[in-house]
């Protein structure tokens, strides 16, 4: 049946999909803009939509057209919408941004290379800024890493929808290799004791952050034990 193609989102009509194009960090080139362009007028889709996670959104595709539309989007074509690393979404940091302290774009690049898709208990959504404004809302994320002049801070548990909460700030002044080491040892903290469908918010809210500390945050060397 077509509703379980992988990927294609059932729409509120009930017979048509949305599929998701891959954006990187949200960032997207002439070629596949031009692209997707193309396959929206081929199969007559009638809207495009950038969503909240910085992707291209396909919305209205029908059913006979779900294979021919993964076929041309290839690689680009999001095909995992289980409990999984959603999306990593960044502002432009240093790269471009006069406000911008680090680089948010190249942390977004290689996080999104190592954990798109992957398996966990729930869904993860991560967000990355390049500075204290928080432009890629790094507070109300799962995993949240936010940039300053003294290294990244790194939350975790955030949550922006019914019931909000932001994430409990885990380490200030990080290297960007210890952000990755870190982002290694929550994610696996995470896959082992979170229950299914479990969202990092709630995980928070049931475990506590002391228990977090005691099991691994002041485990970790370059972590300094508070007080």
């Amino acid at each position: 049946m077509a509703e379980q193609v992988e990927g294609a989102i059932l729409q509120r009509d009930g017979c048509t999909y949305a599929v998701m194009v891959r954006s990187p960090a949200g960032l997207v080139t002439p070629e596949l803009l031009e692209r997707v362009a193309a396959i929206a007028r081929k199969y007559h889709i009638g809207m495009v939509k950038i969503t909240s996670g910085q992707r291209l959104d396909l919305i209205g595709v029908r059913a006979e057209d779900l294979a021919g539309v993964f076929s041309d989007l290839g690689t680009d074509a999001v095909r995992r919408t289980g409990p999984c690393v959603r999306y990593v979404r960044s502002c432009p940091g240093i790269r471009h941004c006069k406000n911008g302290t680090q680089d948010s774009l190249d942390m977004a690049l290689a996080i999104e290379a190592k954990y798109r898709e992957l398996p966990f208990p729930a869904k993860l959504k991560i967000g990355i800024s390049g500075c204290p404004r928080c432009c890629g809302d790094s507070r109300t994320r799962d995993i949240g890493i936010m940039g300053s002049k003294g290294g990244w801070m790194v939350l975790f548990g955030g949550n922006s929808g019914t019931r909000p909460r932001f994430g409990d700030v885990l380490a200030t002044d990080l290297t960007t290799d210890e952000v990755h080491d870190l982002l290694a040892r929550l994610l696996e903290y995470f896959r082992t004791h979170a229950q299914p469908k479990e969202r990092t918010s709630r995980f928070m809210e049931r475990i506590g952050i002391d228990t977090l500390r005691h099991d691994l945050i002041d485990l970790i060397p370059y972590i300094a034990l508070k007080p």
